[in-house]
């Protein structure tokens, strides 16, 4: 089974939303973007420093992003063994795809699609260490 390993919400105003996702004792860490952009680390739970992997089993952390035309609604994010892979299968079970596979540097590669029903999931790649 390919794992949920991530979560998105989108938001209007990221100080706002920064404010209220605190009330649940979140750690929030700004990440300077390469368009200008600022993406907002939402840890849930304790991580590993050197891989940014959740401690507890099953655990997921998330970010906090400002809405885009693509993606106007919290989404989850699929940690699958090659984005390029499975956009050709979401292609063929009816999905589509709303952001084609984009790198994070030095991390891995996600892609945004859309389901059958019109929801939009993220697809994550990592890239192997060692």
């Amino acid at each position: 089974m390919k794992k949920v390993v991530h979560f998105e919400i989108p938001a209007d105003d990221l100080e706002r939303a920064k404010k209220f996702y605190s009330i649940f004792d979140w750690q929030m860490q700004d990440w300077p973007m390469p368009d200008g952009s600022v993406y907002v680390g939402a840890r849930t739970v304790d991580t590993d420093e050197t891989t940014y992997q959740p401690k507890e089993p099953g655990a997921i952390n998330g970010g906090i992003f400002l809405r885009e035309a693509q993606v106007t609604t919290p989404s989850i994010t699929i940690n699958v063994p090659s984005v390029d892979e499975y956009l050709e299968k979401v292609k063929n079970a009816g999905g589509t795809i709303v952001k084609p596979k984009e790198a994070i540097e030095n991390m891995g590669f996600f892609a945004y699609v859309k389901d059958t029903e019109g929801n939009i999931l993220g697809l994550w790649e990592d890239i192997p260490q060692g």
